[in-house]
């Protein structure tokens, strides 16, 4: 896959949102003020006279420009951030992953393998299902990754060798194959060995649900206050004391094993 050449704003957009803020006051405290200082200190006649100007402002509608470009590649890595965490948040089945395009396919690869530690690049570009999609970097190894979202067939040696060859031309240290679908008996054999993950739909979604945010499971029932420990209830569960307590939920009232959270017994009142 040709391989689209990034921008200036492309490469901060891909970096996390706080580099592009940082950057952005460097670059406009640079031209505002750095330009000026140096010349004036370091520079020879004429440069000195540059200096001058600079720190006069002469370079200050420079140092705007420069500043909010790279906040907009901020605002614009903070949108795409957002985006991905969402993606992946809400998938919960193969035809979850089968009802997204392409592209999103991509970003979802892409997400899973932050949430499990890598950095990411994406390739971008070059069409459908073609060539290196993303680069993922972890403990030092440079992998690359394909994703196809073929919905209604395998996919085939011959795309498991052309990545093999990849990783071979690129030097990379291994490689990935992401489906929605499955590998034909050829392509796993192919890969038997060799630093060649293939990854199914299935196997795909499992690691997607391993990393999503788990929610906070609260309590049904939030105790109060003991009001009073009643010898004539025994727990039937350990037989230890009750104690009268409230579901907070419908305010209604019952009896709680004084063992909680060791023993969840209860008698209705």
């Amino acid at each position: 896959m040709a391989r689209r050449k990034k921008s200036g704003m492309d490469a901060i957009a891909s970096m996390p949102w706080p580099v592009g803020v940082v950057l952005g006051i460097a670059a406009y405290w640079c031209i505002r003020h750095g330009i000026g200082m140096y010349f004036t200190s370091f520079g020879g006649p004429v440069l000195k006279g540059v200096g001058q100007q600079a720190s006069g402002g002469a370079f200050g509608l420079i140092a705007w420009m420069a500043l909010a470009l790279c906040w907009i590649a901020a605002a614009a890595s903070a949108l795409g951030s957002h985006r991905r965490r969402k993606l992946l948040e809400t998938r919960s089945g193969l035809d979850s992953l089968r009802g997204i395009s392409w592209r999103q396919f991509e970003l979802l690869v892409g997400e899973s393998f932050r949430r499990r530690g890598y950095s990411v690049e994406e390739n971008g570009g070059g069409g459908k299902d073609g060539g290196i999609d993303l680069i993922v970097r972890k403990d030092g190894r440079r992998e690359l990754v394909q994703c196809k979202q073929w919905k209604n067939s395998r996919v085939d040696v011959a795309t498991v060798r052309e990545m093999w060859g990849l990783k071979a031309h690129h030097d990379a240290d291994g490689v990935h194959i992401v489906c929605i679908g499955d590998f034909t008996p050829d392509a796993a054999r192919f890969a038997t060995g060799k630093a060649i993950h293939l990854v199914s739909g299935t196997s795909l979604l499992e690691q997607i649900l391993a990393v999503q945010s788990k929610p906070v499971n609260k309590p049904e029932t939030a105790l109060t206050q003991p009001l009073r420990e009643s010898p004539a209830h025994a727990c039937p569960a350990c037989g230890s004391g009750m104690v009268r307590r409230t579901n907070r939920r419908n305010g209604q009232s019952f009896w709680g094993c004084s063992q909680y959270p060791r023993c969840k017994g209860t008698v209705a009142t």
